[in-house]
């Protein structure tokens, strides 16, 4: 039997609002805005930490580490 604990990390994004793109982003509502972010987020860190999470599951005796959907 298995018990799942989901972590809850932040992250922030900073943008210079002074640049173009930036202020088309800040145009954006606010939640769908964090919704992108985090979907971004999740794309980019998912691959590269997939090799880190391996191996520290592979030394697991009674826990794994997962990337929550």
């Amino acid at each position: 039997m298995t018990i799942q604990i989901e972590h809850s990390l932040k992250f922030v994004t900073e943008f210079d609002e002074t640049h173009p793109i930036a202020k088309q982003a800040l145009s954006i509502p606010h939640s769908d805005l964090v919704a992108m972010l985090e979907g971004m987020l999740k794309d980019l860190l998912v691959p590269a930490i997939g090799p880190a999470l391996d191996e520290i599951n592979a030394r697991g005796t009674y826990a794994i580490v997962k990337v929550a959907e």
